[in-house]
């Protein structure tokens, strides 16, 4: 089926992927895939197939993404592509992708895969987006009528990848009653056909019955490909049942099976979507309009963030921070655990990795959860209420005019927003962008500019027990340089920019339920990623410490770090760390300013260097896979020597001028 070095007998699954274009299925295939994947053209098409390998509780399981559909009654060379996958059934299970807030248009390929009678998991994508814009979705109902696994996902945030992968298992290995009283019944001529043509055609990938329906539809492609596979008598056989049918009615057949489909999922819909529509308020539809002006958006942009600059740096990283590391840890959890430790094994090499100055407990567990936690859970409270409230598309519409003097325009503040939760799959995101152009600018621009939550949280956090002088001097320098080093990519890099067309949503009142989901989602998201990094990256600063590699790379920096950069020689362990991880670097800075050795102007000349640092060593991996090596190591070396020479230039500047922070 595809130009191959391996036989897909050589893996214990095989996968693909179908649904409606833009959905999020090259998202899901790389979250499935990783760096395993490989583009080849369909045999005898200019149409490409992306294939890669991946592990699933340990089996290697062959993935496909297939072109996007709107029907499986081609009208085009990419949907006959996937229709021919499909018919061919050389897989053990579809995962059909769905936007959550199109169902409709996801749940028209559904009822064709169900006749098709194929083994069908459907992942409900963009879940959050959906619940933003009024949308419930019953999946236990959905899953009950149509007969197939339903699993809600949110593939930019990787929440239910995991539920999503066990479904998918599940439906190999004891595959449900697929379809299970769900079935349309067409009228009695139609179905007289399909069974006349069931009795001629041969034994296919797909159900006789979904086959029998192409052709009634007057599907020409699926004649030419049975035309290569049937006697000349069978092809006439089904010529003249396909004729019979179609003289009975006065409309097209395809119309009459079109519009019975359309009916069916539209009771559907109606069964199992809830919409909580917009109050239509007079305050709401003017903060609607006046969010989106070029200048009367400017005081609610500011007003936004005066707020998200008391509530997470205030009040997370401030009152909820001390709290849990100067009581919780400080006086009960740390002081236990030093004494449980010491009574097991003493004092020496356990002692020191696990609750020494560089110990899991001691460093990394209160780096992450004491510090860490807190601040990122206020942010993701603070992004999820501005995320439902229909505020971020607006924002886009308004920063339209700035973007295009970086060669960009309004959509590209959504990956750019998307990266203040995490620049990896940001990075990731910018496939929504239409040309290589604006890929490339928005993907330099993340690794140079776009703090992740947790290291923004910190940021907050640190410029919150400042002043509000620093934060806006912190905030005028990254976003001028962003601005200037967006500018001259524009012009360096060619291509065009392409049109701007968004969706805006109705300005609403956040929903509490969307609110609480969205938080807990990325919460998870935080403890099963970030943390295993923050004890990876204390075990990789002991080991730097124990060998004396720690003092020497902070001999080297020195004359950066102390001379140009005017920091403690200390800092150097907290830019290691922040490549490895952002906000592990941020917490570095955090430490060093709770115990008294960062001044104001540090404080602002250590956050802006470490915003414009050299990406963590996941986003970096990231751009490798997204727009090749050579690009990747080209933005890393600009960004290093920019962001140092931006710091040193900035404490002298504040230095020579005196300005109070």
């Amino acid at each position: 089926m595809f130009h191959q070095e391996e036989k897909l007998s050589d893996f214990e699954k095989k996968i693909v992927l179908v649904g409606n274009p833009n959905v999020g299925k090259s998202v899901l295939f790389g979250l499935f895939t990783g760096k395993y994947a490989t583009v080849s053209n369909y045999p005898g098409t200019t149409v490409e197939v992306s294939r890669g390998v991946a592990w699933i509780r340990r089996k290697r399981c062959l993935v496909v993404d297939s072109p996007g559909v709107n029907s499986l009654v081609p009208t085009s060379e990419d949907e006959k592509v996937t229709r021919n996958i499909l018919i061919e059934g050389d897989f053990d299970v579809v995962i059909q992708v769905v936007d959550s807030k199109n169902l409709w248009r996801g749940l028209f390929v559904t009822v064709q895969l169900v006749e098709m009678g194929l083994p069908v998991v459907i992942a409900l994508n963009m879940y959050d987006e959906a619940g933003e814009r009024g949308i419930r979705i019953d999946t236990e109902r959905l899953s009950s009528i149509i007969g197939l696994r339903v699993v809600p996902t949110i593939a930019t945030q990787r929440w239910n990848i995991e539920r999503l992968k066990d479904a998918v298992l599940a439906e190999t290995e004891t595959p449900r009653d697929r379809g299970a009283g769900f079935r349309i019944s067409y009228p009695e001529p139609i179905e007289q056909g399909i069974n006349s043509l069931a009795d001629v055609l041969p034994r296919m990938g797909i159900a006789s019955r979904a086959i029998s329906l192409m052709l009634l539809s007057g599907d020409r492609t699926i004649r030419e490909y049975l035309s290569q596979r049937v006697e000349p008598g069978v092809l006439a056989t089904i010529d003249r049942i396909c004729g019979d049918v179609e003289r009975r009615f006065s409309q097209s057949v395809g119309f009459i099976i079109n519009h019975l489909r359309h009916k069916e999922v539209d009771g559907i819909i109606k069964r199992v979507v809830t919409r909580i529509e917009p109050s239509g308020s007079p305050v709401a539809e003017f903060i609607g309009r006046w969010s989106m002006h070029p200048v009367g958006g400017i005081p609610i942009l500011v007003s936004v963030l005066l707020f998200m600059y008391w509530f997470v740096g205030v009040v997370g990283a401030g009152t909820v921070v001390d709290f849990l590391e100067e009581v919780i840890f400080g006086e009960y959890l740390n002081p236990w655990a030093q004494r449980m430790v010491a009574y097991l094994f003493a004092e020496g090499f356990v002692y020191d990795i696990l609750v020494g100055p560089y110990g899991v407990v001691t460093m990394a567990l209160t780096y992450s959860v004491a510090i860490i936690l807190p601040i990122v859970g206020f942010f993701f409270i603070f992004f999820s209420i501005l995320e439902d409230s229909g505020y971020l598309p607006r924002l886009a519409i308004m920063v339209d005019r700035i973007f295009k003097v970086m060669g960009l325009n309004g959509k590209a503040v959504l990956p750019m927003v998307l990266g203040l939760g995490c620049d990896t799959m940001a990075t990731m995101t910018t496939r929504i962008l239409e040309t290589r152009k604006e890929r490339v600018i928005v993907t330099f621009l993340l690794a140079l500019g776009v703090p992740c939550s947790a290291q923004l949280g910190v940021i907050l956090g640190m410029l919150g027990s400042v002043s509000l002088t620093a934060s806006i001097v912190w905030g005028g320098v990254v976003i001028g340089v962003m601005l200037a080093v967006g500018f001259l990519a524009s012009i360096l890099i060619k291509g065009e920019p392409s049109d701007f067309i968004l969706e805006i949503p109705p300005i609403r009142m956040p929903q509490p339920y969307n609110v609480v989901l969205k938080t807990l989602v990325r919460v998870e998201w935080y403890i099963k990623e970030a943390v295993p990094l923050f004890v990876a990256g204390t075990l990789f600063l002991f080991v730097l410490d124990r060998t004396g590699a720690l003092q020497m790379l902070e001999a080297v920096a020195k004359p950066i770090v102390v001379g140009f950069l005017d920091l403690p020689g200390e800092a150097t362990g907290a830019f290691i760390m922040g490549f490895l991880r952002r906000d592990y670097g941020a917490a570095g800075f955090f430490a060093l300013q709770k115990a008294g050795r960062l001044d104001p102007v540090q404080v602002v000349v250590s956050l802006v260097t470490l915003t414009l640092f050299v990406p963590c060593i996941a986003n970096f991996f990231m751009i490798i896979k997204e727009r090749g090596l050579r690009t990747a190591l080209w933005m890393a070396a600009v960004i290093f020597p920019l962001a140092v020479v931006v710091g040193g230039v900035l404490n002298g500047i504040l230095r020579a001028t005196g300005i109070g922070l």
